[in-house]
């Protein structure tokens, strides 16, 4: 370590790293200045920690995560089982499932961005986890629709809380190159979510009963609550991003709530990767919503099966999928960043016809076999979508950003999506009785088809964004 004055500048050098801080002697009165001296725009301050204590956080942050997505989808897995004991119709599902849930979920994550970019993030985080672990047990003593609907508002109003401070938190741990993978293993919440909410919920509404399934899961999410305020450490914000790319601005005051937002919808590319995440999130929650009650009804799964055999093909393709998307574009948007959209482009053009032949499955064993393919696919949206968000925005910008993201995508996937297809299930039924689910999900083939254009006009965007193009090198 050396220490060196040179041209009325402090530079601070550490052997075999490329961490390098300068300070300016000029006083400037700016939002950087300290001790009467001031950061220069090409500051970079990396955060003191080891590899593996990042690749620690990531990892509880995973598990954080992996509850709230297992408190989202703990509704579909158990559908069939509140819909016969609260006497439901397919489209109330789709609202428990969807619109009541997101409504909330998006609307309160904004301003809740607005407040991460300026407070601790892990309180927020820790804060969010406990609320939404608490109204998921309180689902369990819901008796009627309305009472489910509210508990379930409340669920939705704590998760607003974890995702979008987590975005910002792991981009302050990793490298904007490293960031793709980084927040791919964060997404990996939302296979592992899915398949232990159907694993273990399946299992223990099956052996005690719906009620004490929703008790069950809303537990753990206090404990770690707890975990994540005693380990996780409060990185410095934009400490590990290149100074061309975070201009002048980079470390300022965070802007205004409004000024933020009107950022993000007035930047073509975020606007473009949002919507393209959206159709991507329609399909996506649409298939997690209605697949258990589809393989029970339909094709005559019971409920312990679908705990058995499809959580198992829920979680390892969606791990599989998420995680190497991200790895995937991080290795090739080096080349070419449109990668970052022709990835989920190209993955969602594959699942079609594994689609067509769910519809026509004979048995159980071969839908789920159909079902393997799109649940491997249609998670490879995310991690890029993050990466190009939380790498086009400025470091005080970031949580905001990532929360606008997902209202977006939110609002268009999990608002409509599950509720899609209960209407079209619905409106299907007097003329196909239980089989009615096979015309909801046929009425999803064409949206796969605009999502993919969606991503190839993204592709376009990012491949003549210019920020986008200097933080990424």
């Amino acid at each position: 370590m050396q220490w060196r004055l040179a041209g009325g500048a402090i530079a601070w050098h550490k052997r075999g790293t490329e961490t390098r801080t300068r300070v300016s002697s000029r006083k400037t009165g700016r939002a950087g200045q300290v001790w009467g001296l001031s950061m220069s725009v090409d500051t970079v301050l990396a955060p003191k920690t080891s590899g593996s204590y990042r690749y620690l956080v990531v990892f509880i942050l995973a598990i954080v995560y992996t509850l709230n997505f297992l408190d989202r989808q703990i509704v579909s897995i158990l559908a069939e089982p509140i819909r016969k004991d609260l006497n439901l119709s397919d489209t109330q599902l789709g609202m428990l499932g969807g619109i009541v849930f997101a409504l909330f979920y998006t609307t309160f994550g904004i301003p809740i961005g607005w407040l991460a970019d300026r407070a601790k993030r892990v309180w927020i985080i820790s804060g969010a986890c406990a609320l939404w672990s608490l109204f998921t047990a309180l689902c369990g003593t819901a008796t009627s629709f309305l009472q489910l609907a509210l508990f379930r508002m409340g669920v939705g109003i704590g998760e607003a809380g974890g995702s979008p401070p987590s975005y910002s938190l792991i981009s302050d741990y990793f490298k904007p190159e490293e960031r793709g993978t980084a927040l791919a293993i964060y997404s990996l919440g939302v296979p592992a979510g899915s398949m232990f909410g159907a694993a273990l919920g399946g299992w223990i509404a099956a052996e005690h009963g719906w009620r004490v399934a929703f008790f069950a899961m809303g537990i753990p999410g206090i404990v770690m609550a707890l975990i994540l305020l005693l380990v996780v450490r409060e990185p410095k914000r934009g400490g590990l991003d290149a100074a061309a790319a975070l201009g002048a601005e980079g470390h300022d005051t965070p802007p205004p709530l409004f000024a933020a937002i009107g950022g993000f919808f007035g930047n073509r590319t975020l606007m473009l990767t949002a919507i393209a995440a959206g159709l991507s999130a329609f399909v996506g929650y649409a298939a997690l919503t209605w697949n258990p009650p589809f393989l029970i009804r339909v094709k005559g799964m019971s409920l312990t099966q679908v705990a058995a055999y499809y959580s198992l093909v829920l979680g390892i393709t969606g791990m599989i999928g998420t995680f190497a998307a991200g790895w995937l574009v991080d290795k090739l948007s080096v080349r070419d960043r449109r990668w970052f959209a022709w990835v989920p482009a190209i993955a969602f053009a594959i699942t079609i016809p594994f689609w067509i032949g769910l519809l026509y499955a004979p048995t159980w064993q071969i839908a789920l076999a159909c079902i393997a393919v799109p649940a491997l696919l249609n998670t490879c949206y995310l991690a890029p979508a993050l990466a190009v968000v939380q790498n086009a925005v400025a470091p005080n910008r970031r949580t905001i950003s990532g929360a606008v993201l997902l209202f977006i995508l939110n609002i268009i996937g999990l608002g409509a999506g599950p509720v899609y297809v209960g209407r079209i299930s619905d409106m299907a039924k007097p003329e196909y009785g239980e089989n009615s689910l096979t015309v909801g999900f046929a009425a999803l083939i064409p949206i796969v088809g605009v999502t993919i254009v969606a991503h190839l006009i993204s592709a376009w965007s990012i491949g003549r964004d210019k920020r986008l193009g200097a933080a990424l090198g």
